[in-house]
């Protein structure tokens, strides 16, 4: 997926927004409200986000 660099850690978005019943995208599998805080978080920040889409993806996809 994305390189674990924190100094550049860039959006996730596919542009494939559709969000699930959960209000998870079903094209970056960010929440709703990581997608909402992408654009003013730190580069720390991202990689936690990145860290859990990686789980998250893997679940629903195991589904």
């Amino acid at each position: 997926m994305q390189q674990r660099n924190e100094s550049l850690v860039t959006s996730l978005c596919i542009d494939n927004c559709r969000l699930n019943d959960d209000d998870i995208c079903r094209g970056c599998f960010r929440s709703l409200q990581e997608i909402l805080e992408w654009g003013e978080t730190s580069s720390s920040r991202r990689l936690e986000i990145l860290d859990r889409v990686t789980e998250r993806e893997k679940r629903i996809n195991t589904r």
